[in-house]
């Protein structure tokens, strides 16, 4: 970590805080601690453990943004990247910038995220519709949709888990 007020502990994964921090300084670690969990080469065996991490990156955002998380073929992440930002209700999800973007990356699979600036991680009819899309459009490429994760301030919810894909 490139922070100052955190010194890495003795065990991995513990710290230190060498001197006083705000809250601003505790979420910015949180986000660089996220980034680095996402980081290309990484290997996610269960979804769930994708979930903190693309929770902490974006459930502050006031507005709705929609990413990827791009996989390789032994779902190793190639790639989190953020796609599409949109008002505080909908974002304009377009299925053949996701294609291009994931053919780009030579994405065997994805992980759909997207935010609910209200808070609450419930998916939408609208977000059911766009995720049917993608699925199908990504298919198409013989690229896999893992899950479609919707994230909010209360939580965090799986189409996988709810059977939704």
């Amino acid at each position: 970590m490139h922070h100052a007020k955190l010194v890495a502990g003795e065990v991995a994964g513990t710290y230190h805080v060498t001197a006083p921090v705000t809250e601003t300084d505790i979420l910015q670690m949180a986000r660089a601690l996220a980034r680095r969990r996402l980081a290309k080469g990484r290997k996610i065996t269960q979804p769930v453990q994708a979930f903190d991490y693309l929770q902490t990156l974006m459930q502050d955002y006031e507005h709705e943004v929609f990413g990827a998380l791009f996989l390789d073929c032994q779902h190793r992440i190639i790639r989190f990247e953020e796609l599409f930002r949109g008002t505080i209700d909908a974002a304009s999800v377009y299925p053949r910038e996701v294609v291009k973007t994931a053919l780009a990356h030579n994405a065997a699979a994805v992980i759909l995220v997207h935010n609910h600036p209200s808070g609450n991680p419930e998916s939408s009819d609208a977000d059911r519709r766009i995720t049917q899309r993608l699925k199908e459009a990504l298919g198409l490429m013989e690229i896999r949709v893992i899950d479609h994760i919707v994230v909010g301030s209360e939580g965090s919810s799986s189409f996988a888990e709810r059977g939704y894909l």
